[in-house]
């Protein structure tokens, strides 16, 4: 077990019990899972790029991701139903916490002028998304063998009920939100 895992489990869960007033564990806000994705945008056509992206976020998440396609054709975009357009991997229980545990104490304090995330990215039901402009300050990754720069969305998916319960879970577990 990650030590995330383990400190959720025996510190923030009576905490937030007793700041939610919760009385069953289950009722709890627990994070269910995190989806990594890629859009490759303006290189749809270029295979070489699906190919690395694909590389590069399994070797972030440590599973292989499916590659995603095109529901619809949008001519503006010259898109295609069908086309391959970007690479996504879902990740759950133990590989999830270890990822969060990676973000949180690696990845973010590497980010270039970072002052916290942003605490806008709640949906309205207690998830959080938030996006990252290079793939880069992931340690998994070697600066010599990347040939672009690529941006990714992580999506955080929790079993709260609303942004606040959200916030309050994704902050015991270490979230730097930034102060407003």
């Amino acid at each position: 077990m990650s030590a995330l895992q383990t400190k959720y489990r025996t510190e923030i869960v009576p905490r937030l019990k007793e700041k939610l007033g919760g009385r069953n564990v289950h009722a709890i806000p627990k994070i269910e899972k995190v989806v990594l994705s890629m859009g490759l945008g303006k290189s749809v056509g270029e295979r070489k790029r699906l190919e690395e992206a694909v590389e590069q976020l399994s070797m972030i998440a440590g599973q292989k991701p499916r590659i995603t396609r095109a529901r619809r054709a949008i001519s503006g975009f010259r898109l295609r139903e069908g086309m391959e357009i970007g690479c996504a991997v879902t990740l759950r229980s133990k590989r999830m916490y270890e990822f969060l545990e990676r973000l949180i104490h690696i990845v973010l304090p590497r980010v270039r002028d970072f002052r916290g995330v942003n605490g806008k990215g709640f949906d309205g039901r207690g998830n959080f998304s938030m996006g990252l402009s290079e793939q880069m300050v992931f340690p998994e990754l070697n600066p010599d063998k990347v040939s672009f720069v690529q941006g990714m969305n992580i999506a955080v998916v929790t079993t709260a009920k609303t942004d606040d319960e959200g916030r309050q879970l994704l902050q015991e577990i270490g979230f730097p939100f930034k102060k407003e």
